[in-house]
């Protein structure tokens, strides 16, 4: 695999590769957005050398990049292509311009090269003796490690290797698990600075003795097809990481081990470092937490991830792992990006991934519908003085906020396309305000234990987490849905004995006022699942003061939990 050209000509031996297994190839080049950073120093030596980036590097230009070390004079990416006739006369010396390279020099201006997408490996050239040394800091958007091993031709790869102390496991330790990596009839190279010739890149003749570095990249020449990055892999669902945004609540993580032995994983919760400038900003760390099945209580426990832990894994078997995030204190202006990193090492000292992690803060407008569930009454009964009830019952909830904050209580709701042109999808409190040919399509929801028509915007608190939102329902003592109301009995229709005149409010029907109140909180009641909870979900304690059907006031309480239906926060009402 060593090339024998001369420097103008970088590249080691590219062997022609199967189209099938080249397009495998391609998947692990594309760049990710990300926004958990961690800053990496490369230790470059006079002439040629080959470096792995974990993450990407392209918020800034290369131009940009390197503008303050003049030593670095190109930079070449290698990619796997499947177009083999664009080769040179000879695949083992690549011609410029070919697409198995993409490369950058200083002060030209046909670069193919421009930034430095993570999970890639890279040559550098710098000026010098391979006796002098500098150092390239370079800040990554970390990336969930991938890689695919091209059958039949150069793989040049790097890997998540854990540096215990000031040593990196060895090749053979490493891939013990993957051997024909570095089995007898093949061939690894690694680059030592210098001009390319006989001495660079060199073979790696010693694996049982050789460090995997993991800041470098390596040559091999390797007749495999598979995806080995690591003894134990590391699989988030999603694959770009956990990634929660605005609304996510629970996310998985699949380790699987391909050792014979059992293997204790370490995983640690981990700060971001600052972004760069020019690029959003970290807010905090994610508060994750992690899901574990309470055996005396039959249910799940959701813990903080506040420190390191441990988890067993099995010879070759497979886990999966579930984090959620605490809704509660991601807290901020909305969209605010939370995020951090989780590192999982092992107990070998072989591995060390990083997944990003990322949530941002969630606006709670929109639509909310749920349940109160009622489990007491107060009694003015003689000589009952319980206020538990025989079971629960339930009362439908509609509450909507909008983009302003305002929370409204609804009795019911459409979702449609509105009236006015141009009839977007929305939310109105009227049949009225829906489209008039569209209303088979539209939804309504309806809380039946409310008066029709029924629009509270007034009152104290708000709808949002440690809040207390009130809102009073007056009925009026002539309202037809006021319960003391009988159209056709004379002693419950308010008018006088004549039937020519209206009595006043409270001779023959009171005006009823109910004062909800939804307290809302930061954890989920007793029963409720904390998946979702401060984002999706929301609840917490809820009562309500009667006034009008007894001579006292009457108090019910209990619990409540709502569920977004609708993030529209726009609303028509009269």
């Amino acid at each position: 695999m060593k090339n024998r050209s001369n420097p103008s000509s970088p590249a080691p031996v590219v062997r022609l590769r199967p189209l099938a297994a080249v397009l495998m190839g391609i998947a692990f080049l594309l760049p990710l957005a990300r926004a958990q950073w961690q800053a990496a120093t490369y230790t470059l030596r006079g002439g040629w050398n080959a470096i792995y980036l974990h993450g990407d590097v392209n918020h800034a230009t290369l131009d940009d990049l390197l503008k303050n070390n003049p030593e670095i004079v190109s930079v070449w990416r290698w990619n796997p292509n499947p177009n083999q006739v664009q080769f040179g006369s000879s695949p083992l010396i690549p011609l410029v311009g070919t697409p198995e390279w993409s490369i950058w020099r200083r002060g030209a201006t046909n670069n193919t090269l421009g930034s430095l997408p993570g999970q890639t490996a890279y040559l550098v050239e710098c000026t010098g003796a391979a006796t002098s040394t500098s150092s390239l800091a370079l800040t990554q958007k970390i990336s969930p490690p991938r890689s695919v091993w091209v059958r039949n031709g150069a793989n040049l790869l790097g890997f998540p290797s854990r540096l215990n102390g000031s040593t990196y496991p060895t090749f053979s330790a490493y891939f013990a698990t993957f051997p024909a990596a570095i089995a007898a009839n093949t061939k690894v190279y690694k680059y030592a600075g210098g001009p390319m010739g006989a001495a660079n890149p060199v073979q790696v003749f010693s694996p049982a003795q050789e460090p995997l570095d993991r800041l470098q990249a390596y040559w091999f020449e390797a007749s495999v097809v598979g995806n080995f990055y690591s003894p134990l892999e590391v699989i988030p669902s999603p694959l770009e990481g956990l990634v929660y945004g605005r609304t996510g609540s629970l996310l998985t993580v699949t380790l699987r081990n391909r050792t014979a032995a059992a293997v204790n994983v370490t995983i640690t919760p981990t700060d971001s470092a600052a972004a760069p400038t020019g690029q959003e900003q970290v807010s905090a760390a994610v508060p994750l937490t992690y899901r574990s099945f309470n055996a005396t209580t039959n249910a799940f426990d959701f813990n903080p991830v506040s420190g390191a832990f441990v988890i067993a894994v099995g010879p070759q078997t497979s886990i999966e792992l579930s984090f959620g995030v605490d809704r509660s204190k991601i807290t901020g202006a909305t969209d605010a990006l939370y995020a951090s990193l989780l590192r999982f090492t092992d107990g070998g000292n072989l591995m060390d991934v990083l997944l990003p992690v990322s949530a941002r803060v969630t606006g709670l407008a929109g639509l909310w519908i749920g349940d109160v569930s009622v489990t007491n009454v107060q009694s003015n009964a003689p000589g009952n003085s319980g206020t538990t009830t025989v079971r629960p019952y339930l009362l439908r909830v509609l509450l909507h906020r909008d983009n302003d904050g305002k929370a409204r209580l609804l009795s019911h709701v459409f979702l449609g396309k509105l009236a006015p042109a141009p009839h977007a999808i929305g939310l109105c409190v009227r049949e009225a305000g829906l489209k008039a040919d569209e209303k088979a399509t539209a939804m309504r929801l309806v809380a039946a234990h409310l008066p029709p028509d029924t629009v509270v915007g007034t009152g104290s608190g708000e709808l949002a987490l440690g809040s207390t939102l009130v809102r009073t329902v007056s009925i009026p003592h002539n309202a037809p849905s006021n319960p003391f109301v009988h159209t056709y009995h004379p002693d419950h229709d308010n008018r006088n004995a004549r039937f020519d005149g209206a009595l006043s409010a409270g001779l023959e029907s009171p005006m009823i006022s109910r004062e909800c109140s939804f307290t809302f909180t930061a954890t989920p009641p007793a029963g409720s699942s904390a998946v979702g909870w401060g984002s999706t979900v929301l609840g917490g304690a809820y009562s309500e003061k009667l006034t009008g059907l007894h001579k006292t006031p009457l108090i019910v309480t209990g619990t409540f939990e709502l569920r977004r239906v609708s993030e529209l926060g726009g609303i028509t009402v009269p």
